[in-house]
């Protein structure tokens, strides 16, 4: 007779369900999404597209996760009485089963209490994230491409949407720089923990004496604001050029110049957007990045906090937060964290929400804040 039991599992599960409830404010989520169904039900909403778009898309987050929720909620009832009938027909199967649930829920319900820590201003916004290559030369572009990929395939295993905003190819291989905009509920925060300098040591592919070889490569994420943002841009302050967009080995993808680099003098900071297929199109993309980051560099300034959200980032040595080895032994570690696993490919192929949960957590541990 099968002794099957899982209370204790199921137990601890709703526990801490329990709490991540009472955080996320079930009453107060389905108070916004009645707020913004009644906002979406205004006949003249498309009047203005923009305002359109950002309710409807406000409101469709809030859905998403109250059925999350609600789904999480139903699972859980449904695991037990999957329990019960494992037992009530001596079904192994059945049994088997079951502990396949209870490890998936164990699995989503601490990704979503880790999700309960992103509480900080900009956390809930979609990220824009820009990779450039560091100190190593040919090894280090290489490295910045193969940074790219994985955080795409991340965002895709997530089915997050992603737009490529700019992209630097470099002459050898690989690409100068890189940015993309990742447009899901708390993209920011979860991601924001991946910003500083990431370390490859391998041995070299493009050294035909085959020595192994240290490279470097810079991730920096900021949040991407609303349009009305309240940082204004004088027309004076900006240097605009218009070039044509390019592919690798420079080949051309647009017939015309509508690629548009942003310059804010006063502080130097540059925004390059070659998505978009015209010029305005570009520059207004560019605009809402060049904003963003202006709003958290003047943040910093106001908080004297050096490093705070997109932070200084140098891409060399003395100053990498994670490090991907391939020779002479196999492991990705995350300095900050000492979390670290064997498997490399399985990281650069998107496995990455071990680091980031355990870079959320860190980051709000009493003792030490990400600085």
């Amino acid at each position: 007779m099968l002794d099957f039991d899982l209370s204790a599992d199921i137990q601890a599960l709703r526990s801490t369900f329990a709490d991540i409830k009472s955080v996320v404010d079930v009453d107060a989520l389905t108070a916004e999404i009645a707020r913004l169904s009644e906002a979406a039900g205004v006949p003249d909403l498309w009047d203005d597209p923009e305002k359109a778009q950002k309710v409807t898309s406000a409101l469709s987050h809030r859905q998403s996760e109250l059925a999350r929720i609600s789904g999480i909620e139903r699972r859980l009832d449904d695991l037990e009485v999957m329990v019960e009938l494992a037992n009530e027909m001596d079904d192994e199967d059945a049994a088997e089963e079951a502990r396949h649930e209870l490890a998936e829920l164990e699995d989503v319900i601490g990704q979503l209490e880790v999700q309960t820590l992103l509480d900080g201003e900009y956390d809930e916004r979609p990220a824009v994230v820009t990779i450039r290559a560091g100190a190593g030369g040919v090894d280090a572009s290489d490295f910045a491409e193969m940074l790219l990929r994985m955080y795409l395939r991340w965002a895709e295993q997530h089915k997050y949407p992603v737009t490529i905003m700019d992209s630097s190819y470099a002459e050898e291989a690989g690409i100068k720089s890189a940015t993309f905009e990742v447009d899901a509920p708390y993209a920011f925060g979860t991601l924001s923990v991946e910003a500083g300098t990431h370390r490859l040591v391998r041995m070299s592919p493009f050294n035909s004496a085959g020595k192994r070889q240290t490279s470097f490569a810079a991730v920096e994420v900021i949040p991407l604001l609303d349009e009305a943002v309240e940082v204004e841009i004088p027309e004076s302050d900006l240097r605009v050029d218009v070039f044509r967009s390019s592919g690798p080995g420079g080949q051309s993808v647009n017939t015309t110049d509508s690629a548009v680099r942003l310059t804010h003098l006063p502080t130097g900071t540059v925004v390059s957007m070659q998505n978009e297929k015209s010029q305005i199109q570009n520059r207004a993309a560019a605009m809402r990045v060049l904003q963003s980051r202006l709003l958290i560099l003047q943040k910093e300034q106001e908080a004297a906090i050096k490093k705070d959200l997109a932070g200084v980032i140098t891409a060399s040595w003395g100053d990498q937060m994670r490090s991907y080895v391939l020779a002479p032994y196999q492991m990705v570690k995350d300095l900050r964290t000492d979390y670290e696993v064997n498997n490399p490919s399985a990281v650069f192929d998107g496995d990455l929400d071990g680091f980031i949960a355990a870079g959320i957590k860190w980051r709000k541990r009493p003792t030490g804040t990400g600085d």
